[in-house]
């Protein structure tokens, strides 16, 4: 179900949109159901944006529903902030699960009777091995595993331990519930896997009922058939967990049939998609938290100003497959761009402000101009900005002794002002240090609205702000997280952290229609990049993120024929 528009409906086919028209034409589902289930472990990142999209996507092009399910098993990483945030990033991203929000807990009642109904028929039992032994146990891929002594037990015995198990009679580690299946299967998932681990910890949602609880192999195929799941898409590390996924399906009297298929998961250079990582990375302090701006997290990239629209269009452009590959991270910036471009209205910042006064303009007076919203779409309209004698132009754009094909302003130099006047820089002003303070210049009158009256040409346009109601603002320049496409390749990721991927400008500039700006919502600042203001923004102090600088790397190689 899709909250604000359909995604994906024109995604095209691929391996899984194949599958479940195949299943529809032979009828082997009445409906598409499928599932989205998270574990609220951590936050939300991109990669999962892959599945959002995938599963909620089909699900509405094939007229069914997806389920959010919350895979809420392990209670000593989970937490409530976890669940709120991922709810809310999957509305920002456009999905809405309608009353179809679910939670593992929910069937743990049903989980533990069919483990003892695992048990009674032979096919579990309850195991007293320590952790490191039971691991030496299982073999390796080429050696099969050793029959746990434990193996053995009767039924009534099983029964009687994994009931004192739920009852909170043994601590933690002492015993688990083993699956009954072959100790020298090829595929280890197969050598008795463990189904339940004593943890004395408190649920969010069960409190402290359960003192035992079911792993994710256990749980995860069961609460699909209870839920009437057709077709449980998951990323391709689960491809080995199938037969488990099966044979525990085959083994107990569930409601439906699912059926499990795999796709590639998103990987993408210059960043990690391991929760692990990402929540080392909040832990140690390397970034300021889940919604940093350079994280990959679905909250970092909304704070960073990111459009969920151009999310949903990069998964698109990846599409779906089997095959394992890394995206260059330039198609995604360029995504993010061509959505910026089409929807963000223009504004003017100067980042590093320089101070240039119009000797010839009258002291005290200021006017008003009219500036476009957005180039491309006239609806858009105009909006008023203040001239004066007084303004500021960025530091960058001015060169006292500039080399060739250096355009914007120097000594001597005529350039546009955006939306005001032809200007002559004629000196300059310095402090004792020598450097430049400030520009000295004269205006044409007659070019208002920046039109040369004559038919004279200046080679650069420059953006500005007047001095009389510039905003101050700091302006917080976001770069790779990390400085090699395939962090952590050498072993520690942590060694690949880039040192400059924040740069945080003081003394900023920007015109005064930006402190209306609201949190997330992107705007362009004229020759800079695109931008939006952060959550810790106000009228009185602006702060804003770049989410995405002018230059498009990506369409230059795509142009030159290079790969992506």
């Amino acid at each position: 179900m899709i909250a604000t528009e359909p995604a994906m409906t024109d995604a095209g086919r691929d391996f899984i949109r194949d599958i479940i028209q195949a299943d529809i034409e032979q009828k082997r589902c009445a409906g598409v159901v499928t599932r989205f289930p998270p574990e609220p472990n951590g936050y939300l990142h991109i990669g999962h944006a892959k599945s959002i999209c995938l599963n909620f996507g089909v699900a509405a092009e094939f007229g069914g529903r997806c389920h959010l399910r919350f895979d809420d098993t392990n209670p000593t990483r989970e937490e409530q902030e976890f669940i709120d945030a991922i709810k809310r990033d999957l509305r920002w991203l456009g999905f809405d699960w309608g009353e179809h929000l679910y939670h593992a807990s929910d069937y743990f009642e049903q989980l533990y009777t069919w483990a003892e109904h695992l048990i009674r028929a032979g096919n579990a039992y309850v195991d007293d091995t320590p952790p490191e032994e039971m691991r030496a146990q299982r073999g390796t891929l080429t050696e099969p595993g050793r029959n746990s002594p434990y193996r053995t037990r009767s039924v009534a015995e099983n029964l009687d331990l994994f009931a004192r198990m739920r009852a909170g009679e043994f601590p933690n580690g002492a015993r688990v519930l083993r699956a009954k299946i072959d100790m020298a299967a090829g595929n280890m998932n197969l050598r008795d896997p463990v189904l339940y681990r004593i943890m004395h910890a408190e649920h969010p949602r069960t409190g402290t009922a359960w003192s035992i609880y079911p792993t994710y192999d256990f749980a995860h195929g069961q609460s699909d058939a209870i839920e009437g799941i057709t077709h449980s898409i998951c990323t391709l590390e689960f491809e080995d967990h199938r037969p488990l996924y099966d044979w525990l399906l085959d083994h107990l009297p569930v409601p439906s049939r699912p059926r499990q298929y795999e796709f590639a998961r998103l990987n993408i250079g210059y960043t990690v998609l391991s929760k692990r990582v990402l929540t080392e990375l909040v832990r140690q302090g390397h970034v300021n938290g889940w919604d940093d701006p350079r994280m990959p997290t679905l909250a970092g990239l909304r704070r960073r100003g990111v459009p969920p629209a151009a999310v949903r269009e990069f998964i698109r452009r990846v599409g779906v497959a089997r095959a394992y590959s890394i995206v260059d991270m330039a198609m995604f910036e360029h995504t993010i761009r061509e959505e910026l471009n089409r929807t963000a209205p223009r504004r003017m910042a100067v980042l590093r402000p320089l101070k240039l006064v119009i000797e010839n303009y009258p002291e005290g007076q200021t006017e008003t101009l009219e500036a476009i919203n957005h180039p491309d779409d006239p609806a858009a309209g105009t909006r008023p900005i203040t001239f004066g004698r007084e303004l500021y132009v960025e530091r960058e754009d001015f060169m006292e002794d500039p080399p060739k094909k250096f355009y914007r302003l120097s000594p001597g130099r005529e350039v546009r002002l955006r939306y005001g006047y032809f200007v002559t820089c004629q000196s300059v002003v310095k402090d004792e240090a020598g450097e430049v303070t400030e520009l000295r210049c004269t205006y044409d009158p007659a070019s208002r609205g920046g039109n040369s009256p004559d038919g004279r040409k200046v080679q650069a346009t420059l953006h500005w702000v007047a001095a009389a109601d510039a905003r101050p603002a700091e302006i917080r320049l976001y770069n790779h997280l990390f400085i090699r496409p395939d962090p952590g390749a050498d072993g520690d990721v942590m060694a690949d952290l880039n040192p400059e991927s924040q740069e945080i400008l003081r003394g900023c500039l920007a015109e005064p229609t930006l402190a209306a700006e609201p949190a997330g919502e992107p705007v362009q600042f004229e020759r800079q990049g695109y931008f939006c203001a952060d959550p810790d923004s106000t009228p009185d102090a602006l702060v804003f993120n770049r989410t995405v600088g002018l230059r498009d790397t990506w369409a230059k190689m795509q142009a030159g024929g290079g790969r992506g």
